[in-house]
């Protein structure tokens, strides 16, 4: 299994609901690259997209895509592509620095809100981890790129969803703050019952599971 697969894919969604779409473009990597469409007035807004073959074909069907939105510095993925075959701009937070340079497409800042709708949440903002979080409190839904996961090297145990192995001994405590009805990531599947108690363990279980983790990740690199 790769850790990162290359080429085309097939867009084939993970998981839809009635505000918007997950897929994983190349669901047989590790990594598990997963991609929104998040639907907020019949508009559409792609999160940290991975292009797919049948991808537009899904976006005509339910609205306009309103822009790209990249909310990890290393997520810039296909963004551009994307964006400049829509004829929309790539949106960045305001203080994401080393990012919109590297984009080949118009780029756009937001601050504290998005479409009006999610509000945006600063997660990291050290020159090595730039993430942000969006939060729409009306809808429950949670979009967290990086810090946590349900990819199988995010997971201890019996983990629904973990904290970023380089972010367990001091894990996230703003994802605290949240009350989520689903939680969609960067990377695996969203989590979409029981969200606010998994993302509650998730964060207080981190410290302490961080030995299995490794432990795992070690097996792993050893038996394959």
């Amino acid at each position: 299994m790769p850790l990162k697969a290359t080429g085309r894919a097939t867009f084939d969604p993970a998981d839809r609901w009635e505000g918007g779409t997950t897929w994983i473009a190349h669901p047989e990597e590790s990594m598990q690259r997963a991609s929104h469409a998040l639907v907020v007035d019949g508009e559409v807004w792609l999160v940290d997209p991975v292009d797919g073959e049948g991808l537009d074909e899904h976006l005509a069907e339910i609205g306009p895509v309103a822009g790209v939105v990249v909310v990890l510095d290393r997520h810039k993925r296909d963004a551009g592509p994307i964006a400049r075959r829509h004829d929309v701009a790539v949106h960045i937070p305001e203080w994401m620095d080393g990012v919109a340079g590297e984009i080949d497409a118009p780029v756009e800042t937001f601050g504290t809100s998005l479409a009006e709708t999610y509000t945006v949440y600063p997660i990291s903002r050290s020159r090595f981890w730039q993430e942000a979080a969006l939060y729409d409190e009306e809808t429950g839904t949670l979009v967290v790129p990086e810090s946590v996961g349900t990819a199988s090297y995010f997971l201890a145990g019996e983990e629904r969803l973990g904290v970023h192995p380089m972010k367990r001994l001091r894990p996230p405590r703003r994802l605290a703050e949240f009350d989520p009805e689903r939680v969609l990531v960067g990377h695996g599947k969203p989590v979409r019952t029981d969200a606010a108690a998994t993302l509650a363990d998730a964060l207080s279980g981190a410290r302490r599971r961080t030995p299995a983790l490794y432990a795992k990740a070690a097996r792993e690199l050893i038996f394959g």
